[in-house]
């Protein structure tokens, strides 16, 4: 089945043709003028390789170890909510191309089946994700279910202060699940490092900052003992007229200075954006719309392809940039260079021109 998508354009197609106005439009849409989701694509196509010659790269290895766990690539699924929007068996298909492929699920609470049944779905190892929606023992009871669920770390999302006006979506009048029975958002405005602290200290696991946009608020968060500092600003789907993710990672990074791993999303197409992220400091990525694309259009096998397609592409620039090993990259493989494209979703497929498949 391999062979049934030769390239993620297909993947993102086949989803169109399965998925209704209203979904299609939570998938790919940002907020307000879509400004940050644009930035966060611009990011990666200002930057371009400085390849080395003459190295032998008969042997190439994508792979990475990231919390104690070996991922094929270094790409994690994000955290969607309402992915059964997208497949019958929403986030257990996810954990479950998760599993095939090598890599690690990180487990929204905004989504179904329950995180029993996402955990049960595989013995692979996955991370939850959580919103915060009650005090401090509803925060008890949850995160007593996770750890009996076996989840082995924990991310706290921090960027959804107010939730956020998705234009597409309201334009299509569409509402997700999540939405239609909303948690008090007194909860998630209320959310203090004290609170984090707290939540840190009932999981007792290691924990991911989802959500940091500045190196002040990485530095913090190194001081406040987080295992992974996630550079995101939720794909586009938050604050408007952000930084794009992949603009603020160098800054980020020096802030942590080795303190903490580094996750990024935002903006991530292709197998050369992975590459980008990591030389610039990241430790892994993670996709989200690339994840409900593949979701969408062929279930844990489309999810699948994806991950495979980005390990090609990988492996395919590493090899001509004269790198064998993800390990050795570094901010010398970059430079500063003009972007050739209009940024959009997707940008960086060639054939897919913005607004062809709305």
């Amino acid at each position: 089945m391999s062979e049934d998508f030769a390239a993620v354009q297909e993947i993102i197609l086949a989803a169109r043709r399965n998925l209704e106005q209203g979904p299609w439009d939570y998938l790919v849409g940002g907020s307000d003028s879509e400004t940050t989701l644009r930035r966060n694509r611009l990011g990666f196509d200002r930057l371009a390789f400085r390849p080395r010659i003459l190295v032998d790269v008969t042997k190439i290895d994508t792979s990475t170890t990231f919390l104690g766990h070996h991922l094929r690539i270094p790409v994690l699924f994000a955290p969607i909510g309402s992915l059964q929007t997208f497949t019958p068996e929403g986030g257990a298909a996810a954990s479950k191309a998760a599993a095939e492929f090598g890599t690690v699920h990180v487990v929204s609470s905004a989504t179904q089946p329950d995180l029993e049944v996402t955990a049960a779905a595989t013995t692979a190892p996955k991370i939850f994700q959580l919103y915060v929606a009650g005090d401090e023992e509803w925060i008890k009871e949850i995160l007593g279910r996770v750890v009996k669920a076996g989840y082995k770390a924990l991310a706290l999302t921090v960027d959804t202060a107010q939730y956020s006006r998705r234009e597409r979506p309201i334009l299509s009048r569409y509402t997700t699940a999540s939405r239609r029975t909303p948690a008090d958002p007194k909860w998630r405005a209320g959310l203090t490092w004290e609170i984090m602290d707290r939540i840190k200290e009932i999981a007792g696991l290691p924990f991911l900052l989802k959500g940091v946009q500045t190196p002040e608020d990485a530095a913090i968060a190194v001081q406040h003992g987080v295992d992974v500092i996630w550079v995101s600003n939720h794909g586009g789907r938050q604050l408007d007229h952000g930084q794009g993710s992949i603009e603020v990672l160098p800054e980020i990074v020096q802030a942590v200075a080795g303190k903490a791993a580094i996750v990024m999303d935002g903006g991530v197409q292709r197998g050369t954006d992975i590459i980008k992220a990591l030389a610039l400091g990241a430790s892994a990525v993670a996709i989200g719309r690339l994840e409900g694309y593949g979701l969408a259009a062929a279930g844990v096998h489309g999810a699948v392809r994806v991950l495979e397609i980005l390990e090609e592409e990988m492996r395919i620039a590493m090899g001509l940039m004269g790198v064998t090993s993800v390990s050795q990259l570094s901010p010398a493989y970059l430079t500063k260079a003009e972007p050739v494209t209009f940024p959009h979703e997707m940008s960086q497929f060639a054939n897919l021109v913005e607004g062809q498949i709305r």
